[in-house]
Parts: C-alpha cells; sequence; structure tokens
C-alpha cells in the first residue's frame, strides 16, 4: 500500500487505458490508478470517495478525463465537477484525441486545469506521464483538502 496520491481515469477506449497504464509503468509511477468508463461511473466514483457512509474509494489528487464519453460526457462531468460545493477544486485534466480548437476552448470555459492531446507514441505516453506526475503531482501545490473556500 502506498499514500502516493491517486489519480482517476475516465477513459472509454480500452486500447488507451492499456497503452496509458503502460506508461505509467514505464514511468515508475507509484501513483494508484483507478479508471472507470464513461462519465456516470466517474460522477458516481467522486460521489462514493466524498460520502462519510461509504468512503469505499479514495479521492483522486487529479482525474485524466477523456471528452468523447458514453452517457455523460466528459464535459458534462467537468461542468458538474466545477459546481459541487466539495469536489470544483479537483484538479481536472481533459486528456483526449481532439485537437479542435471549439473542444479546447470548451474544456477551459467548463474549468479544466489543463488540456492535453493523447500522444500517438508510446515514448511520447511515457514522457507525458512523467511531466504529469512531476508538475501535478509533486511540484503542483494544491488546496490542504476539497471543500467549500
Amino acid at each position: 500500500m502506498t499514500n502516493a496520491p491517486t489519480i482517476l481515469v475516465v477513459e472509454d477506449e480500452e486500447d488507451s487505458v492499456v497503452l496509458l497504464e503502460n506508461a505509467f509503468r514505464k514511468a515508475q509511477f507509484l501513483n494508484p490508478v483507478h479508471r472507470v468508463s464513461h462519465g456516470a461511473l466517474a460522477m458516481e466514483y467522486l460521489t462514493n470517495a466524498i460520502d462519510a457512509k461509504k468512503r469505499t474509494v479514495p479521492l483522486p489528487a487529479l482525474v485524466l478525463l477523456d471528452l468523447k464519453l458514453p452517457l455523460v460526457s466528459g464535459l458534462e462531468v467537468l461542468r458538474w465537477i466545477r459546481t459541487h460545493p466539495v469536489l470544483h477544486s479537483l484538479i481536472v485534466i481533459v486528456f483526449t484525441s481532439s485537437s479542435e480548437p471549439r473542444d479546447i476552448a470548451a474544456a477551459y470555459r467548463a474549468g479544466a486545469n489543463s488540456y492535453l492531446v493523447k500522444p500517438t507514441t508510446v515514448n511520447a505516453l511515457r514522457e507525458l506521464a512523467v511531466e504529469l506526475r512531476n508538475y501535478w503531482l509533486r511540484l503542483n501545490v494544491p488546496p490542504n483538502e476539497p471543500g467549500p473556500t
């Protein structure tokens, strides 16, 4: 068991998840990674993480969120997080294959902390994983606890 911050990956494409897990492993990530396959499950996961009675899953330190998800889109999840009284300060990185300017603008308008286009090679993905860990999980200073300010 590790005290390393948890990462929540919200991704519906299994191939992308496998590549990301391999990149994390090659980058020697010690962080626990939880994965859900669509937006509704992301909302359920986060609700369970903050529910004092359930608290069956850890609250993630950051969320890697795909935009194009079944059932509930990534943008809808992001908007929900930003309006939630406890989760609003959670770090959310949009991690998607879209480089469309309208998607980028929509993600930032909805409150994304960062927008990253998925790399096309395994090595580039590994390098990105290292950068994610170094900046967001080591250098960045988040609020002590998510919650109302």
